[in-house]
């Protein structure tokens, strides 16, 4: 069983560094050099070959603020760089990652991780390299010892596939500076604009945040593979919350990006979304809750992207195709119709910015060192491809560069920026007259607009029900007989892909983008959705889960008379 998150984010691209900065760098030359060592040695210390060994670092500076009704309530600053060890025994066809079969089994990770020195001295890192790599070579061929039992003694496979496929040795070099800020000055922006949040009693929490981040990752394998990438990431954003009567949680939140500090928006427009959350905040306290409902809807934009992002774009990335428990939904459908023949999806990490917003999914290479490109999944309603790591599957026999992982995870399959267009679309507002069009057509007497959403999670294991859930934070009832929209609580999208996937029977004009972090086996992944406002001929929706606290017995102490 598996499960995902996604929460709003973005990425700001890295300048690429020059290549002399390269041949001083000192993490990499103790990376190239130590793993030249190892593998030359180790490649035959077992009657059982190592046929691989890879390395990757991955250098991260941060430092985030935030501020709490008016005051700062937490400052961090951190560098950390953490080592990964891949190392394979065997050959490409069965290795000690192997998938091992049975209700009672257990995988050794993959990879082998720990911390490297963050001062740039190259035999301090060598040195924890070497005492790394040894333990790692050790843990890599017990597992392999335990594949080899666990296949003489379970069922073969349904696909057979290789559990590594051969990839193209590449070197690359860029580097992601941290930038330069002033500290007092954004703490003393943040207490302003949470000093805002005060006067308002229902207002139970309200903070703001400023966040920056370096990312760099150093890859070197034995394959011959150098590359470095990096990225930073610049963000501030705000939270409020509140709860009902009847003991649910309530949030209005916004998040901006920027390629730099200087680059974030002005205190007038972050005021003037501050101003618009808290009258959508007290609205939704007396909001009334919405019941179990199946029936016509629009998901704008944003909640179109999650949407595209949970039931089928997790169920398109290859190593689900040939795990034993997962549910393999799509792995057997290629070249057969799964949605409406408008639609088109693919997934391109090259992509950098669309229409002036970056995109968080954007990289350069992988995980694995092989260099990310365009992969399309679906061409008018047919599905025609997967998202694939190094590990191979029936009929796609190499990496497209869409191998992925956190630091500390083993790779896995992952989505980069997923694009969603519509051939045949509509303006909005007739999308909107097209609701309430097809809500007569069913006699229900109203549809639902679901405008801002969180995130959501799926489920993809064997057994565990293939369904997936959407998690909405603002949403109207559009009325058929020409009442006003009314803001409404307590919904979550709730579904099974194929059956829910065939649903969708127009779009609008209007994509936009949702960036943000999605959480699965592999850690968390920078991710980006594009995609159009969609209409459902049907969407069921549950109620939200909630607590069955009370509204605080005291006012708040600004407000207690």
């Amino acid at each position: 069983m598996r499960k995902t998150l996604c929460i709003l984010a973005l990425q700001v691209l890295a300048v690429p560094a020059f290549a002399s900065d390269a041949k001083t760098d000192a993490v990499m030359n103790a990376l190239s050099s130590e793993l030249d060592r190892s593998f030359g040695v180790l490649k035959n210390a077992e009657k059982t070959p190592l046929y691989f060994l890879g390395y990757e670092v991955i250098d991260t500076k941060q430092y985030s603020v935030s501020s709490f009704m008016g005051a700062t309530d937490g400052e961090n600053e951190s560098e950390r760089r953490r080592l990964d060890i891949d190392a394979r025994f065997n050959d490409f066809k069965m290795d000690n990652t192997h998938q091992i079969k049975g209700d009672n089994s257990f995988n050794y990770p993959a990879n082998y991780t720990q911390f490297v020195p963050v001062e740039n001295d190259e035999n301090s890192i060598r040195a924890r390299v070497w005492e790394h790599t040894d333990a790692a070579f050790k843990r890599a061929y017990e597992a392999y010892t335990k594949v080899k039992m666990n296949k003489a003694i379970t069922a073969s496979e349904e696909d057979p596939s290789p559990d590594f496929s051969p990839a193209k040795a590449e070197v690359f070099y860029e580097t992601a500076d941290f930038p330069a800020f002033d500290k007092a000055a954004w703490k003393a922006r943040l207490n302003k604009l949470t000093e805002k949040f005060s006067p308002h009693a229902f207002i139970y929490q309200g903070q703001a945040w400023f966040r920056v981040t370096s990312d760099n990752r150093y890859i070197a394998n034995s394959e011959g593979t150098r590359v470095k990438t990096g990225n930073k990431y610049v963000s501030m954003g705000y939270s409020i919350t509140s709860r009902t009567d009847d003991g649910m949680e309530l949030e209005r939140d916004m998040q901006y990006h920027a390629a730099s500090p200087a680059e974030l928006p002005s205190d007038e427009a972050v005021l003037k979304d501050i101003e618009r959350s808290i009258v959508e905040l007290k609205a939704l306290r007396s909001a009334p809750l919405v019941d179990p409902f199946s029936g016509p809807a629009i998901l704008n934009a944003r909640p179109a992207g999650v949407y595209f992002h949970e039931i089928i774009g997790h169920r398109l990335e290859g190593h689900r195709q040939k795990l034993e428990d997962s549910g393999q939904t799509f792995a057997k459908k290629l070249n057969q119709k799964i949605t409406a023949d408008f639609i088109t999806v693919y997934d391109d990490p090259g992509i950098k910015a669309f229409n002036g917003t970056a995109l968080r999914g954007h990289y350069s290479y992988d995980d694995e060192g092989v260099k990310a490109r365009r992969v399309n999944l679906i061409e008018n309603g047919v599905l025609k491809g997967f998202l694939m790591s190094r590990s191979p599957i029936r009929d796609f026999a190499s990496s497209n560069g869409h191998g992925r992982k956190s630091a500390g995870y083993e790779v896995v399959s992952r989505m980069g920026n997923t694009m969603v267009e519509a051939s045949k679309t509509v303006p909005y507002p007739k999308l909107r007259e097209m609701l309430i069009e097809e809500c007569k057509k069913q006699g229900k007497p109203f549809g639902l607009v679901f405008s801002d959403i969180s995130g959501g999670f799926t489920f993809t294991g064997r057994g565990s029900g293939q369904s997936f859930k959407v998690l909405p934070l603002l949403v109207y009832r559009v009325y058929t007989d020409g009442r006003p929209d009314e803001i409404v609580r307590g919904v979550d999208i709730v579904g099974t892909p194929i059956a829910n996937f065939s649903k969708i029977i127009a779009a609008a004009d209007d994509p936009a983008v949702f960036n943000g972090t999605c959480g699965a086996e592999s850690g968390q992944a920078p991710v980006s959705s594009v995609a159009p406002s969609i209409l459902m001929s049907e969407i069921e929706v549950e109620k939200s889960k909630k607590s069955q606290e009370k509204p605080p017995v005291l006012e708040p102490p600004l407000h207690d008379k």
